[in-house]
């Protein structure tokens, strides 16, 4: 029997990306699903196909991660789709990359409002409807080594990103009392579309190359990483934080005294 037979999840922001590779690995472990999409509807529907393959139940719902009223109705009608709500993944993320002294505001507090107030909103809300149903469940919030690391060029992303950290940590321990495990993934650098926003394919595929593991991660290997997570036999993990980035956070450069200029 697959691992979360007849689990059922809800994934932000996944018709594309690290939450398409998150929603059809769910699916693939055995639970029903419900994808969300902002805009890309005909995206949303593959996703669905693709999670269909393995028998499971998939369904899509329209919401705006920046929008808590969208946000409540997506925890609402995930619940009246499915029958119900065991695994709640906040993975929708927005980004725009200037410095601080050139940023727009109204992109930088976008950010924060779909990365930060967004996964807030749907952590609350999937949290309040497992309370109520009494039989546990997990939580999964797609975090980022932004939230410790200061990276130039994105500092609403980064503020987002700590904020995760600390809210599925103090939610673990708010939670823990009715068998709801909050626990967070630090994806590294990982090709999706979202990635092309700021880099070519050849400066991908390159600078891929150079990293330690040699390539980027795969959405896929993130979305394994939320099934370990959401495994009952893995019941006793809660308020950590899987790193899925393929050694891009170790001091690799230092260790093998990488020539920057090679």
């Amino acid at each position: 029997m697959s691992s979360l037979q007849g689990k059922r999840a809800v994934i932000s922001g996944s018709s594309l990306g690290i939450g398409r590779g998150i929603a059809i690995e769910l699916a693939k472990a055995g639970a029903d699903v419900v994808i969300n999409y902002r805009s890309h509807a005909g995206q949303a529907d593959e996703v669905i196909g693709e999670c269909e393959k393995f028998g499971v139940k998939a369904f899509k719902v329209a919401a705006d991660m920046a929008v808590q009223a969208d946000v409540e109705r997506l925890i609402n009608e995930s619940v009246s789709l499915l029958g119900g709500l065991d695994i709640v993944v906040s993975n929708a993320a927005y980004s725009d990359r200037h410095l601080m002294l050139e940023s727009d505001l109204d992109e930088f507090r976008k950010t924060i409002d779909v990365s930060m107030w967004g996964a807030f909103h749907l952590v609350r809300a999937g949290a309040q409807k497992m309370v109520d149903a009494g039989n546990g469940g997990n939580i999964v919030v797609i975090s980022s080594p932004h939230a410790h690391m200061a990276i130039p060029g994105a500092m609403a992303y980064n503020m987002a990103k700590a904020a995760n950290d600390q809210m599925a940590k103090t939610a673990a321990c708010e939670l823990a009392q009715y068998r709801i495990r909050c626990n967070l993934i630090h994806p590294g650098w990982t090709d999706t579309p979202g990635e092309r926003k700021f880099f070519t394919e050849e400066t991908l595929q390159r600078e891929g190359a150079k990293l330690p593991w040699g390539r980027l991660g795969k959405p896929e290997e993130i979305g394994r990483g939320v099934v370990f997570l959401c495994n009952p036999e893995n019941e006793y993990i809660t308020g950590s934080t899987v790193t899925i980035d393929g050694g891009i956070q170790l001091p690799w450069r230092e260790m093998y005294r990488v020539d920057e200029d090679v």
